[in-house]
């Protein structure tokens, strides 16, 4: 029976091709695979429960996303995707509402409020299919045509072929993504290729099939049963990261004051 995942670290295919490379923390293993211009990071961590103090687990996260990401942008279009009334497939929008939006804040306001330096970000949730009717990509390609920004941030939630990992892993890499491919309902793709501009993906797994643990026919995914209380911190702790990194040269207590 074939694994479903939608981490690097669990295809057969990544491990194989592409260079690996692993450093180990008291509390974390982080792993990168690179090939030519892709690249993966995961990062692996200790239950949310069990870690009291996040600082260490936000700066590797801020740390792939300079790995991943090949130079510095000045404009960034951020998108949450997934379905709020899922819990497991909540953590994109519940990101996307703790980034910062800038793109506004520009020009004389900007200089009169100490802000100049702000990077210009753009955020949204589109929703998902089933409730607008619209393609997830199609609804970003308008953005982006309006918006023109230099890259673009998905974040999503992922399968995973182990329990060992939901909620207690996060995958960011510049390979684009498949909304929706985290419950089994994956729609068109998101990526470089398709949007002309570098696509970085931050993706937490959140279920697991069915069938790659119990070798049965299920036709259901499974997640844990402390879902609402985990997507909610990993959104936090996402989001935290993302603004200091989308922010760098804005001081970070500004930075988070201002969401």
């Amino acid at each position: 029976m074939a694994l479903r995942t939608d981490l690097a670290i669990e295809k057969k295919e990544i491990n194989e091709n592409f260079e690996e490379e692993k450093i180990t923390r008291e509390n974390m293993v982080i792993t990168r695979h690179k090939r030519e211009k892709e690249r993966y990071v995961t990062i692996e961590f200790s239950s949310l429960f069990h870690i009291t103090d996040y600082d260490e687990l936000q700066e590797e996260i801020i740390n792939a996303l300079e790995f991943v990401f090949a130079k510095r942008h000045e404009s960034f279009l951020i998108s949450g995707l997934g379905n709020t009334d899922i819990t497991a497939d909540a953590i994109g929008p519940l990101t996307a509402n703790r980034i910062l939006a800038t793109r506004h804040i520009m020009g004389q306001f900007a200089k009169e409020n100490g802000l100049e330096s702000l990077k210009s970000v753009s955020v949204i949730s589109p929703g998902v299919l089933g409730k607008t009717g619209i393609e997830t990509a199609e609804i970003l390609k308008g953005i982006k045509e309006k918006t023109n920004p230099e890259a673009m941030l998905v974040i999503d939630a992922l399968a995973s072929g182990s329990i060992s990992r939901l909620y207690n892993c996060i995958q960011i890499s510049n390979n684009g993504i498949s909304p929706g491919s985290g419950v089994k309902n994956s729609r068109k793709e998101i990526s470089e290729k398709v949007f002309g501009v570098p696509v970085i993906a931050v993706g937490v797994p959140t279920v697991v099939d069915a069938k790659t643990i119990t070798n049965k026919n299920y036709d259901m995914v499974l997640t844990p049963k402390d879902a609402d209380i985990l997507t909610e911190k990993m959104s936090e702790i996402l989001s935290r990261a993302i603004n200091i990194f989308l922010q760098k040269e804005t001081d970070r207590e500004i930075v988070l004051a201002l969401v």
